[in-house]
């Protein structure tokens, strides 16, 4: 269980940063970006948007893989109990089947320990 709760926290953070980094990004180009105006700066225009689009592909790679490993590191039940959904495919009736419709009605059977008696006249 120790480790579905670790790569859960993981998928958590990678989420976090891939909101940032989808915020920080301009649709028309500007975002981040648009504050490195100098042609002298480490991460020029371009090189900041390219970094934002790696970053985000990068980072929705790996939310679907830690997602896929969190399925995989799902914690199972002992086994013994099965759950409702097993229960009612099990117990479920087949809707194609025929209905048993009764012929005769059957006689009312008198128990030997019921008091009914007949009214007289």
């Amino acid at each position: 269980m120790g480790i579905y709760i670790f790569v859960s926290v993981l998928v958590l953070v990678a989420c976090f940063f891939q909101i940032l980094i989808v915020l920080v990004q301009n649709s028309k180009g500007g975002g981040l970006a648009a504050n490195f105006t100098s042609t002298g700066q480490t991460m020029g225009i371009r090189k900041t948007a390219d970094f934002l689009e790696k970053s985000t592909w990068t980072l929705a790679g790996a939310i679907l893989i830690l997602c896929v490993v969190a399925t995989a590191t799902i914690p199972r039940g002992s086994g013994a109990g099965r759950s409702r959904i097993e229960n009612q495919i099990q117990n479920a009736v087949d809707p194609n089947a025929i209905p048993t419709l009764p012929t005769a009605i059957p006689a009312p059977s008198s128990t030997p320990g019921s008091d009914q008696q007949k009214p007289e006249n």
